[in-house]
């Protein structure tokens, strides 16, 4: 496996230009996007009730029906997000349509105390399984939270960048570009904890749109 970013990209592209020959040459009417994560997948704190995953779907322009099942446990590490994805997710895939998994990382593994090899291992092995039943995976990291944790979230992002790079799969990086943006940071002084607020979780948003989201699943390019 490759880590080459260049190579990464390439591929992607070629299996989004692959998806969208298939879906029009098949007539499959659903693109069926499961979504799986913590709470920062299913937008708490949002006061719009949107958050990344809402804002994102708004944006996604495709000829075909397009479902987005957002599948959040709050508080879930990689450990338990593990032992549960494969049974909820394989329920709401469709053989008529095109099954994709958007895997929404959160902070959470270093609050548990686990270690960055274990985190790898949990994210490789969903990547994998997802790779054997030929369901393309699209992994968005983990964004900032409380300040004196962020250079264990820049090396747990790393990390997770890595494994999904070893692999060929889309990564978005949410820690370093926001890690020190003014907008983020005044959105996270007024929000709920460690939760971003409407502008925070539009930041996200955009972050997803421009790194590759489009050429993933196979539509017209980014910049829409």
């Amino acid at each position: 496996m490759t880590t080459d970013p260049e190579a990464a990209a390439a591929m992607i592209c070629v299996r989004g230009a692959a998806a969208r020959r298939d879906r029009t040459e098949a007539g499959v009417g659903e693109l069926r996007l499961v979504v799986v994560g913590d709470e920062l997948a299913a937008g708490t704190g949002d006061p719009k009730a949107l958050g990344w995953v809402g804002r994102v779907a708004a944006r996604t322009a495709t000829p075909d029906v397009l479902s987005v099942l957002t599948l959040a446990v709050p508080g879930e590490t990689t450990t338990a997000l593990g032992a549960r994805w494969q049974d909820e997710v394989e329920r709401r895939l469709s053989p008529d349509a095109d099954n994709r998994l958007v895997v929404a990382l959160g902070r959470h593994d270093l609050a548990a105390g686990l270690t960055l090899a274990r985190s790898r291992l949990n994210l490789a092995n969903v990547l994998d399984v997802a790779e054997q039943q030929r369901l393309p995976a699209f992994v968005v990291g983990p964004p900032p939270g409380a300040a004196a944790d962020g250079d264990r979230i820049a090396e747990l992002s790393a990390a997770f960048a890595d494994v999904a790079a070893r692999r060929r799969v889309p990564y978005v990086e949410t820690y370093a570009p926001l890690a020190a943006h003014d907008q983020w940071l005044a959105d996270m002084a007024s929000g709920v904890g460690e939760l971003p607020s409407q502008a925070g979780y539009g930041l996200m948003a955009w972050l997803v749109l421009h790194t590759g989201w489009h050429t993933w699943l196979g539509l017209p390019d980014d910049a829409q």
